[in-house]
């Protein structure tokens, strides 16, 4: 043991809780240790030659002399592989049952002695050793699966296994959850088990709080999206390509995924990245919106302390005239730490709070951690214990862990019973005035000096009544926590969108609401990882989401802070968050200029709030995120694969945020067609780069020529502010109204932009043809053209 992690470990908890700390970290090291020592020896296998196949609806199982492969190819056009016995069910991931069968795939004898599986959209090519081609209509090979091996325990339980893949040499990747040093992934190991840093982290850390064994693959061939429905332990070694490498041949990229156990069994999705995203939340279920109201700028704090400074801070914001949505209490406002209570000195009378807030327009979040204090007459203890809802080790004896309240129990979200207790509590957050909640500390964590900082790995869970370990059960617990109290939510509230997001989580966690950052370091780096990790969760289908803006812990620059605050205010989920001995957050605390430059970035997002509306409503019918690499309309265009310093927000905008010190100028580069400056109305083209002013009062923001957004008007209306097209060229854009914060459906409005007679023309498009807009519309672009330069 690290001297120096025990000493930090005290200091952060405690002397009396870091001994319960080293104490929780010994005992499960033993646990853990007595539970290997059963598993047997192993002995590695491959899957050996072809003996055979059987067609099968969309396609069919085909038999090697040690192992088997089941291949579907889906109406959908999702393909799905596994092996020995594998198959899509059961799933966190799944939204319900798997896409049905391809009828018009057919499973048919290949050239070298394997077999394909042939359909309209892929083909799918097994060769006689067991390797796996995914090839488009045209035959071009999209990914090579070569073949599987396992390592068999001789005492029984599961295999570990290891597939290597190859792609293009020019193929890039992306995915895998939360990774700070992305969005594009570089040549190294990616760990997949989701984890609580300890603190801090930048772009160099890994693994963090969402891990997903999600890979999204852009090549001049296509893209597709890769995913092992896996949720044990793994690593993922990334190789990128080389094109001429040695004698002139090129290098593929490669990527190599040893997992612990579990099944080996894969979906992909090939397509544009519309599609492949389209397909993906087809399958995992499409993004809860939030309500509208958590689209606005929130503030949060660990360290509020007091009905009292909550009123100051919100008195602050309008006092100063900046909008604010919601506040979030964090652990501080509960009695000793403790989850669904209320610390009555501080906060003597939460509900009068929370109705005093909402009339201003300003909502109550509270953070719900899944860590319950172990102590006997206590209303949450004793309910979970009574309900046999907390997670045993193999004696039957409840597993205890050390966090912020003391020793703790953890609820098994893997068992629905437990999942429906759980879900009940939420009515005392309802109770006490909350509009929302915001899950922390749930991947789980246990606080440790030493060793994993989570339960023991034989720790047992339900799996939903299949039983297993904490070694399969650890990835999709926050996942299953957020179910819990979505659901819960829904049931006690059923008119209304829960608001929940989650530190935490696995693949489909968007069918219950989004994720944040979790405790980025203030600095520069953690400001480019912010960006990162919000581009890599939307194209692992996870939309909403956003970092701590300041970062978490330390006290940023002036500088830094509105920067930050500039890169947030076109972020889905735009929240200043920090730790308790951190420094403040508010605007008004980094002197009169910061205040006013973040006073026009609060008044652009409140402008752009419609769009967001409309960016959060298409995302739950398309599967697109808020906020897309500027690859998303042409992944061919190489250029643009490696730009990580700026996005597109929707299709309509590209926002190129200043992540360095000292910048007034940067450059910014354009994917093809006309984009203007949205502050000077300036004109250029792509594809290309250009350098654009930067002062500290704003960050480059470009707009489409031929965009139609929907913009909140001086007047509080909505009105449609479209941009010129080009001469010749035609634009458009799509309108979705507030539907409020229940369920009621979205209307979708589509509407064409045009040039006539050198004036704009927009247009609704109906079934019956066209008509005229039904908001009011401003016009902008104007002057001359300046071309990019490659």
């Amino acid at each position: 043991m690290d001297g120096r992690e025990l000493v930090r470990s005290i200091k952060m908890v405690g002397s009396v809780q870091g001994l319960r700390a080293v104490r929780s970290a010994w005992r499960q090291r033993r646990t853990d240790a007595r539970e290997a020592t059963q598993r047997g020896t192993e002995r590695a296998r491959v899957p050996g030659q072809v003996t055979g196949a059987e067609p099968l609806p969309g396609g069919g199982t085909v038999r090697f002399a040690r192992a088997e492969l089941h291949v579907c190819v889906t109406v959908a056009g999702a393909v799905f592989w596994g092996w020995d016995g594998a198959e899509p069910l059961p799933s966190y991931a799944l939204a319900g049952l798997p896409p049905e069968p391809d009828p018009r795939a057919e499973l048919e004898p290949d050239t070298d002695g394997g077999w394909r599986v042939v359909s309209e959209r892929v083909t799918v090519a097994v060769s006689r050793h067991g390797g796996i081609e995914v090839r488009t209509p045209g035959g071009v090979v999209l990914r090579r699966e070569l073949p599987p091996r396992w390592w068999d325990r001789s005492a029984g339980g599961p295999a570990r296994w290891v597939q290597r893949t190859e792609v293009a040499a020019d193929a890039r990747f992306f995915g895998l959850g939360g990774r700070a040093s992305g969005p594009r992934l570089r040549d190294g190991t990616y760990r997949l088990w989701n984890t609580d840093p300890g603190g801090g982290f930048g772009p160099a850390d890994d693994p963090l709080y969402v891990t997903m064994p999600v890979q999204l693959v852009v090549a001049d061939a296509g893209t597709h999206l890769a995913f092992h429905d896996n949720s044990w332990d793994g690593r993922v070694v990334l190789r990128e390509g080389e094109e001429g490498a040695g004698s002139g041949h090129d290098r593929p990229g490669t990527s190599e995924l040893r997992m612990d156990g579990g099944p080996l069994r894969c979906w992909v999705v090939i397509g544009t990245p519309a599609r492949v995203l389209h397909g993906w939340t087809a399958l995992t279920g499409a993004p809860v919106p939030p309500p509208s109201w958590a689209l606005g700028p929130q503030h949060a704090r660990w360290g509020f302390g007091s009905e009292r400074e909550v009123r100051r801070v919100v008195a602050g914001y309008r006092e100063r005239n900046l909008p604010l949505s919601a506040v979030h209490l964090d652990i501080d406002h509960y009695d000793a730490h403790q989850v669904f209570t209320v610390d009555r000195e501080r906060f003597p009378d939460l509900p009068v709070l929370a109705k005093e807030l909402r009339a201003d327009g300003v909502r109550l979040v509270s953070i719900v951690d899944p860590a319950v204090k172990a102590e006997r007459g206590t209303a949450v203890y004793d309910g979970g214990s009574a309900a046999g809802a907390f997670v045993r080790d193999a004696r039957g004896r409840e597993v205890r862990g050390v966090v912020w309240p003391g020793e703790c129990v953890y609820p098994d979200f893997t068992d629905p019973a437990a999942r429906d207790w759980w879900g009940g509590l939420y009515e005392e957050r309802l109770a006490q005035g909350f509009a929302g909640v915001w899950h922390d500390m749930n991947e789980p964590v246990s606080f440790a000096p030493f060793g994993d900082t989570t339960l023991p790995r034989s720790a047992r869970h339900r799996l939903e009544g299949r039983g297993g370990d904490h070694r399969e059960a650890h990835n999709v617990y926050a996942l299953a926590m957020a179910r819990a109290g979505f659901d819960g939510l829904r049931r006690l509230r059923p008119d209304e969108r829960p608001f929940l997001f989650s530190r935490s989580g696995w693949a489909g966690m968007q069918r219950y609401g989004g994720t944040w950052s979790g405790d980025v370091s203030t600095g520069w780096p953690g400001l480019r990882a912010s960006l990162s990790l919000v581009l890599g969760m939307g194209l692992c289908g996870v939309p909403y989401s956003g970092p701590d803006v300041g970062g978490f812990d330390g006290v940023p620059s002036p500088e830094l802070y509105l920067r930050w605050f500039q890169l947030g205010a076109y972020l889905p989920l735009f929240r200043t968050h920090s730790a308790i001995d951190a420094g403040r957050r508010e605007p008004w605390e980094f002197g009169p200029q910061v205040l006013e430059h973040a006073r026009s970035a609060l008044a652009e997002r409140e402008r752009l709030r419609p769009y967001f509306v409309t960016l959060a409503q298409l995302a739950r019918l398309t599967g697109a995120p808020y906020v897309r690499p500027l690859w998303w309309g042409a992944p061919e265009d190489r250029a643009l694969r490696d730009c990580e310093d700026a996005f597109l927000l929707g299709d309509s905008l590209l926002v190129a945020p200043v992540l360095e010190p000292g910048t007034d100028r940067r450059a910014v580069r354009l994917p093809r067609g006309r984009w203007y400056d949205t502050a000077t109305e300036q004109a250029y083209e792509g594809p290309g780069q250009v350098l654009l002013d930067a002062p500290p009062s704003r960050i480059p923001v470009l707009a489409r020529a031929g965009a139609v957004i929907p913009v909140q008007a001086e007047d509080g209306h909505l009105e449609l502010e479209a941009w010129a097209p080009a001469a010749g060229r035609t634009g458009g854009g799509l309108v979705v109204r507030d539907p409020g914060d229940g369920w009621g459906q979205a209307e979708v409005e589509r509407y064409t932009s045009r040039l006539v007679d050198g004036e704009v023309l927009v247009e609704r498009v109906t079934d019956e043809g066209t008509a005229e807009p039904a908001w009011a519309v401003r016009a902008r672009g104007a002057g001359s053209v300046r071309r990019g330069r490659g």
